[in-house]
């Protein structure tokens, strides 16, 4: 079947919220998330709903927000026919979740995760549809092993969709999470695809469900090994100027926040993704050879993980 089941894509992407919300919940010990249930009436850009959960100063996780979305609209805004300009003037509706964690440890990475599905439709025509998505980790302190970790959980997501699917959208998230004014990547990658729909609705959606599923086995382990490590003032301070880059990329290059700023979205769900706590300095740079020194040197270019 190759018609789009827009319900299936949705109730998989409740029950991904929900699994997603359980782990963290249960890593963290302390931390529960605020459930915050929105509902957007007809307007004129946007209307629809979502579910926000939002986790903050828990033991582990110092902001989490696990997001989803469901919202339609008469016109494709500008963040999403800047590449398709064929589908100007058709309307929409687009479901995703999409999260963001902040752990409070600087040896635990950020990490981030997003899947979402996109149907534009016009009277007369075939709808047009697509799902996107990805994952990746944005480390202060790295470990190799955790890296490593983090590729091999990717790689088994995208194995059974052929040989040659993890190199391809590995390469794309490496250039996606690029700062171009800083020349360097956010962090060491992971996945990342978009438009996706060559394979027929089932083997796309499929796709989408193990890079979901996968989410929680790639970024667990890292935090369980790392979350008890001792740190200092010292590694705290660096790991809230680093946040800084991250606030850089979401306002400046990112397409899910453009997308719904464009398009009158929620704004405190849309910019949930933010960190609670970061410093910007001028023109700051890492002592040669110190730990900070290293996350430059090593870990922030596009490589092979395994």
């Amino acid at each position: 079947m190759n018609t789009p089941d827009t319900e299936a894509v949705k109730n998989y992407l409740l029950g991904l919220q929900d699994s997603i919300c359980a782990a963290l919940e249960k890593e963290d010990g302390s931390g529960r998330f605020l459930h915050d249930d929105w509902e957007r009436e007809q307007g004129e850009h946007l209307s629809g709903g979502g579910r926000t959960r939002v986790m903050s100063e828990g033991a582990v996780f110092e902001s989490a927000g696990i997001n989803f979305s469901h919202v339609f609209g008469p016109e494709m805004p500008g963040s999403a026919t800047a590449h398709r300009p064929e589908l100007a003037g058709r309307s929409f509706q687009a479901m995703g979740v999409s999260l963001v964690i902040h752990p409070k440890n600087p040896y635990v990475p950020t990490s981030h995760a997003n899947v979402r599905f996109f149907i534009a439709e016009k009277e007369g025509e075939d709808p047009v549809w697509w799902f996107g998505g990805g994952f990746d980790l944005t480390p202060f302190y790295p470990f190799e092993e955790d890296v490593v970790h983090w590729h091999t959980e990717a790689k088994k997501a995208c194995d059974p969709f052929g040989e040659a699917t993890y190199a391809k959208y590995k390469k794309w998230c490496d250039e996606y999470f690029y700062l171009k004014h800083r020349g360097e990547t956010r962090g060491v990658g992971g996945l990342f695809f978009d438009d996706l729909n060559e394979e027929g609705f089932e083997k796309s959606f499929a796709f989408m469900q193990s890079v979901g599923d996968h989410y929680i086995p790639a970024y667990l382990p890292i935090v369980n090994r790392r979350k008890e490590t001792a740190y200092t003032e010292r590694e705290r301070d660096f790991q809230l100027y680093r946040r800084g880059r991250y606030v850089e990329f979401n306002l400046v290059y990112d397409r899910g926040t453009l997308f719904g700023l464009q398009t009158g979205g929620r704004t405190e769900s849309i910019l949930m993704s933010m960190p609670p706590l970061v410093k910007f300095r001028y023109n700051w740079k890492p002592e040669p050879g110190t730990e900070e020194a290293k996350l430059y040197q090593r870990y922030l270019k596009p490589q092979d993980w395994i």
